[in-house]
């Protein structure tokens, strides 16, 4: 089996012949992947948000589906329905897009708030249940969610108990110039994406994930991610502040990305680098605190300056 780094760098580079640029994202989308959670991308159309979850899928060999969500997208057409069988009497099972390793909801705030709910247990428990029978998912089950963060019209947005399920909201933002003519060429003839050939075996996710899980978190780091999330709690302009939830994504993405790094420790530098994508979501900003142009990135950002860490104490 490859080491973890190799694993990675692989995916990287064999990602990036189609999604030219996004190193960043990339590797904090597969840093995602390997603590087993799911990941929010919030970007204007055009970016490369669906292309970057069909390469990524391709790259493991991995089963990849995408659900374009929409007003009259119901619940079913996730999970799956019980169909008659005419011929033996009996209901047989059919199953929904959501039985796969990989499943891109595109446009996710575009679906009812009942659609988006039947994604929940899914997200926290990777099984579905459907009229009483609970289903297993596959195993690596990872939902890739999109949504517009610019048109609102006839948009249902996420509450925050959905968005507190996805452990990281990455954005790819738009190419430099540079990388955009490399793009421009690359898609003079047939797409990149059809090209993409599998170098990696998803299956070892599991077995990188458990190599992430013992990664060096030091008392004082533990100490530091806590009261950054706990300041969060006790903000003057935050209605609601981070979960425990997100306490425990910040924790295990710093493992991740130290692993990541060929480190088997994690360094202050990994918790401050995290923050705004494992965090920022997770937040609510009063309304009369947005008036006045607060955001949560600002305050995160605010946050971050006046939380001290004890260097003394680190092993």
């Amino acid at each position: 089996m490859l080491t973890i780094q190799s694993f990675v760098e692989r995916l990287v580079e064999n990602v990036e012949t189609v999604i030219v640029g996004k190193r960043e994202p990339i590797y904090l989308l597969l840093a995602s992947m390997l603590c087993q959670g799911h990941v929010l991308l919030q970007d204007v159309p055009g970016t490369g948000k669906t292309m970057l979850a069909r390469a990524v899928a391709a790259s493991m060999g991995l089963a990849f589906k995408r659900v374009q969500c929409t007003p009259d997208l119901l619940p079913n057409d996730i999970t799956g329905v019980n169909v008659f069988n005419q011929m033996d009497g009996q209901f047989a099972f059919r199953p929904g897009p959501v039985f796969v390793n990989i499943l891109l909801a595109d446009e996710i705030n575009r679906a009812t708030p009942r659609t988006q709910a039947a994604l929940l247990e899914a997200m926290q428990e990777h099984q579905v249940t459907t009229d009483g029978v609970t289903r297993s998912l596959p195993v690596p089950f990872l939902l890739m969610a999109t949504q517009n963060p610019i048109e609102y019209e006839g948009t249902f947005p996420l509450p925050e108990a959905q968005l507190d399920r996805f452990i990281m909201r990455l954005s790819l933002g738009y190419p430099a110039e540079n990388d955009e003519i490399q793009i421009l060429r690359n898609l003079r003839g047939q797409h990149p994406i059809e090209n993409v050939q599998q170098v990696v075996d998803g299956g070892e996710l599991a077995a990188y994930g458990l190599q992430v899980g013992q990664v060096h978190v030091d008392g004082s780091l533990e100490r530091y991610i806590l009261a950054i999330v706990r300041a969060t709690r006790a903000h003057r302009d935050l209605v609601l502040g981070a979960s425990p939830r997100g306490s425990l994504a910040l924790y295990k993405c710093a493992q991740a990305v130290a692993a990541l790094a060929g480190r088997d420790h994690v360094l202050p530098d990994d918790i401050k680098a995290l923050v705004l994508p494992t965090l920022g979501h997770r937040l609510l900003v009063k309304p009369d605190s947005q008036l006045r142009g607060r955001t949560a990135e600002a305050i995160l950002t605010e946050i971050l300056e006046h939380t001290e860490l004890d260097l003394g104490k680190l092993a």
